[in-house]
């Protein structure tokens, strides 16, 4: 089974996440030691007392203020026997239950300027640890100094520091889970981008480099390496078609010295060296082809029913020489966008094909953008008909033939954006279909 490629995610989200927790983990004991540490007193009064009071703080007949002994109030009582407080409302009015210790008992006046504070002693049975707080009761808003149920600091600084560190770590997950996935998608965008410009590239577009704006700086040489090996890899290719092109230019002038040196000698032994010779001279004219091919297209408007007129014309007489015969027929023309000279070859390589493959009866079929090679000879296997378009591939290994010349018709075809296929001719021959993409129709001024 194929590996998956690792992912990213992993280590830009899931990672980072696990660190955040880990620190948050270890954070947390520290945290609440510091705090702890800075805390210099001991118990504290619970503040949930303070409501409880107000509930039961009513106005008396004279105006002042008066307790109520409710259930709450008796079940503080009940919890802690020694609980006290002392209420204090706007106007001075003040009201206490039980033992108020003397330290406190002096504070007239002063409660209804404060609304927030705890005092706590520092020492056992913290009698004079309190809790001030304003709350609103039945008589009005009060202030109120009470002493309740005690409560140990390590135990709320513990509680608040869980209840600040769960958001903060929620916050953490939701930036991680939401938030670093967009931040990593949008520092790799560049990558897409060169990832789509890579497979952009193919051996008939040569020269492309992979751009390297807004590529992570981590990627950067990387990307600059492929340019490199792209860079090479042209090079190498300009050489070779160079030397293929330089090769067949040699060949053509002794190949032609040679062909009028056999046509031209009266020993029949000799003569009948001029097929080998007629096959060197095409496949020269071959490998030419092959440096046509990346050389600049010259597109005009072929008329393709014209194209297979002239081809069927010149090699007519040749065809006549071997008895062969060939036909054109035109169902529907239609103007093709092209280079007349490639598309010539093209037509050419395929009636060539055909009767060096046996056909005695060659159709030239053009039907709209589209045009067929139709012969009557044995045909080419299905397995085989792909196979065919590859260079130096033959059919039969002694063939007369190059090899090279359905490859050279598929590279054209594909450059003009159309595709050739072989299929099998209804009377037992083969079939070459190329298809071609239609010429836009002018434009035309209106008035």
């Amino acid at each position: 089974m194929k590996r998956r490629p690792p992912s990213l995610k992993r280590p830009l989200i899931v990672q980072p996440l696990l660190f955040q927790l880990a620190i948050l983990v270890v954070s947390f004991p520290i945290i609440v030691a510091l705090a702890l540490r800075a805390d210099s007193g001991g118990a504290y009064t619970d503040e949930r007392i303070t409501p409880v009071i107000a509930a039961a703080i009513v106005r008396a007949d004279d105006g002042g203020l008066a307790v109520r002994m409710t259930q709450e109030l008796a079940a503080l009582r009940a919890e802690t026997p020694a609980m006290w407080f002392v209420a204090e409302d706007d106007d001075g009015r003040r009201v206490s239950f039980g033992q108020v210790p003397a330290e406190f008992a002096a504070s007239t006046g002063l409660l209804r300027h404060l609304s927030y504070g705890h005092v706590r002693d520092r020492f056992a049975p913290h009698a004079l640890s309190a809790v001030i707080r304003r709350e609103d009761s039945p008589a009005g808003p009060v202030a109120i100094l009470g002493h309740g149920k005690l409560v140990r600091i390590d135990i709320t600084v513990i509680a608040a520091s869980g209840v600040t560190a769960l958001p903060i770590f929620l916050v953490m997950v939701v930036v991680s889970l939401v938030v670093i996935p967009w931040i990593v998608r949008r520092s790799l965008a560049g990558v897409a981008r060169i990832a789509h410009e890579a497979e952009q590239i193919d051996a008939g577009r040569r020269g492309m480099r992979l751009s390297e704006a807004q590529v992570p700086a981590e990627i950067a040489p990387l990307v600059r390496a492929v340019n490199d090996a792209l860079g090479r890899l042209d090079e190498g290719y300009e050489r070779q078609r160079r030397f293929i092109a330089s090769a067949a230019h040699e060949l053509r002038t002794p190949i032609a010295i040679l062909r009028v040196k056999v046509d031209a000698a009266d020993d029949p032994a000799m003569r009948r060296l001029g097929s080998d010779v007629e096959r060197l001279a095409n496949l020269a004219e071959q490998m030419l082809d092959l440096q046509r091919l990346d050389a600049a297209r010259h597109d005009d408007e072929v008329d393709l029913a014209a194209l297979a007129r002239r081809v069927a014309g010149e090699l007519a007489p040749l065809l006549i020489a071997a008895e062969r015969t060939i036909e054109v027929m035109v169902e529907h023309a239609q103007a093709i966008q092209g280079d007349a000279g490639a598309l010539e070859r093209v037509l050419t390589n395929l009636v060539q094909n055909a009767i060096g493959h046996g056909g005695r009866h060659v159709i030239v079929r053009v039907q709209g953008a589209a045009f067929e090679v139709e012969d009557d000879g044995p045909g080419i296997p299905p397995e085989e008909r792909e196979r065919v378009f590859e260079p130096f591939h033959r059919l039969r290994p002694r063939s007369a033939g190059s090899g090279l010349g359905l490859h050279l018709v598929q590279q054209v075809v594909e450059r003009h954006g159309g595709r050739v296929a072989l299929l099998g001719a209804p009377g037992g021959g083969t079939l070459a279909r190329v298809e071609l993409r239609a010429a836009r129709p002018a434009a035309v001024d209106k008035p």
